[in-house]
């Protein structure tokens, strides 16, 4: 039989020689590991200055602000991308970057379908910086989100509201539904009903509205204001009154404001009535009223 000792002793040898054989391989590593280290370090600050002559270049263009962060991030990733490349070939001596590409080709797929929400917000990010539409401080309006684009990054949009609550919305969102950009021009055009009685003279109340709104020192006199007769409603015939102002929603709420005093006072000082609804009750039979027999 075996010595329990002698066998003891034999294991404590063998777990000696592998410690003392990972401590020399690690040793051995020690260079590459701190050649590694720098070549990262080197990456770091060239991904940094990069990045900041990129901006400088593209600050010196017309570029979009979304638009120019979409160019230094390129620059940064690709910069990372070799430097990344080149700190594995150096701790992995076998492993070249060709190797590497092929190696990422066939992960890709595994990757892709792993991160597909991440991978398509990241694309839809990349495609709504290209774009010219849809630039930051633009008053936008998509599935329910209305408000201030703050930032455009490659994953998602912040909107402000106008409660000033902040929203993030995936760029997949913006990139597949319909996005309403109410800022897209200085000017849009805005829109109010105005009734009138069944008895007023139609032409009179069209130039009397005409003026009113004209009058508004908020309406651009330099596009056309509209004034038609839309609708018999059940207590008014109906004017569609159109005109055009600022396209920020402030622009909006002060111009009808000032738009529906001005056609109010007007109406009101030309003697014709906004009806309220009127109600007519039919008896089949005659009412008898009280006090008479």
């Amino acid at each position: 039989m075996d010595d329990p000792i002698d066998e003891s002793l034999n294991a404590i040898d063998i777990l000696t020689r592998q410690l003392l054989n990972m401590w020399e391989q690690a040793v051995s590593l020690l260079p590459s590991l701190v050649i590694a280290l720098v070549v990262l370090i080197i990456t770091w600050i060239m991904a940094r200055f990069a990045a900041r002559i990129a901006d400088k270049l593209t600050d010196k263009t017309n570029m979009r602000a979304s638009l120019q962060e979409l160019v230094e991030t390129i620059v940064r990733l690709a910069i990372w991308i070799v430097g990344l490349m080149a700190t594995l070939t150096i701790l992995l001596p076998g492993l070249t970057p060709a190797s590497m590409i092929a190696g990422l080709g066939f992960g890709a797929v595994a990757i892709g379908f792993a991160f597909q929400d991440i991978f398509e917000n990241f694309m839809a990010g990349i495609l709504i910086m290209i774009r010219e539409k849809m630039r930051i401080g633009d008053y936008i309006e998509c599935e329910g989100v209305e408000g201030v684009v703050e930032s455009i990054a490659l994953r998602e949009t912040h909107v402000r509201r106008n409660n000033m609550e902040l929203t993030i919305i995936p760029n997949s969102i913006l990139f597949k539904n319909p996005v309403k950009i109410l800022t897209d021009q200085e000017k849009r055009r805005h829109e109010i009903i105005a009734g009138v009685s069944y008895d007023t003279d139609l032409e009179i109340a069209r130039d009397v509205i005409l003026k009113a709104v004209q009058s508004s020192d908020l309406v651009d006199p330099e596009e056309r204001i509209d004034v038609f007769a839309c609708e018999f409603n059940s207590s008014s015939v109906d004017f569609k009154v159109r005109w055009w102002s600022g396209s920020k929603p402030r622009d909006m709420h002060e111009s009808r404001d000032s738009v529906i005093r001005a056609i109010k006072r007007a109406l009101d000082e030309a003697g014709i009535e906004i009806p309220f609804p009127y109600v007519t009750h039919t008896f089949k039979e005659p009412i008898q009223l009280a006090g008479k027999e």
